[in-house]
């Protein structure tokens, strides 16, 4: 899930263009925007907030992140990579992430420090879609880096081990660990956090680093034509 795109793919060799329907009605769409109407049903669930409807709250949000990852595949290995899909894919990653760690800070499952790192990654998502959206118009294709994926995983791991949020005991035999799962999240949450900023910094060195090259690029070609 991710930030990540679906890669480039084709309609195979001398295959005639799909139409706009075809090409947006297709199983990793559908697959897509089944994961964007599971969102309320795990905000949903996540409101009762007693164990129970926490697991099964867990338990859909894995269904999403299980959906992220075939949609993206099916796209690929059959060649439905699609612009509505393109589109689709990072923003129904998006809803799901910021949709419920806003949720969970409504509900006050959250603390003070949590919040606020929510915040800053709901600015940094607007940040980066700002300028990737400059970037196009000015012909400059920023394409997802190591830091940003890494950052999406480990919000998924975040929040799932947030809706959770309950003591659980593990028993291994000899041992056994009691574990507060909210206070796991948490730290991840952070620790996700760091990476939100650090991969966006990379993002702002990777558009300046390319119009910086198509300003190059233009001056040679306008030397060369005088």
């Amino acid at each position: 899930m991710a930030e990540h795109e679906r890669g480039e793919g084709t309609n195979g060799a001398g295959a005639p263009p799909r139409s706009i329907r075809a090409d947006a009605i297709n199983l990793p769409n559908v697959l897509t925007f089944l994961r964007i109407l599971l969102i309320p049903v795990v905000l949903w669930l996540v409101s009762f907030g007693t164990p129970r409807a926490n697991f099964w709250a867990a338990i859909v949000y894995m269904a999403t992140a299980i959906t992220d990852f075939l949609d993206g595949w099916l796209a690929r290995r059959w060649g439905l990579i699609s612009i509505l899909g393109k589109f689709l894919d990072p923003l129904a990653d998006k809803l799901l992430v910021m949709a419920t760690l806003v949720f969970l800070s409504y509900l006050g499952r959250l603390p003070l420090l949590g919040v606020l790192a929510v915040i800053l990654m709901i600015g940094r998502e607007l940040a980066i879609t700002a300028l990737r959206t400059i970037a196009m118009s000015e012909g400059v294709v920023m394409a997802a880096r190591q830091g940003g994926k890494d950052k999406t995983a480990l919000q998924m791991v975040a929040i799932l081990m947030l809706i959770v949020g309950h003591h659980y005991t593990f028993d291994f035999g000899f041992f056994a660990v009691r574990a507060d799962l909210n206070q796991v999240g948490l730290v991840v949450l952070y620790v996700s956090l760091f990476f939100a900023l650090t991969s966006a910094g990379e993002y702002v060195k990777l558009f300046v680093e390319a119009v910086e090259a198509k300003e190059r690029r233009l001056a040679e070609g306008n030397a060369d034509a005088s």
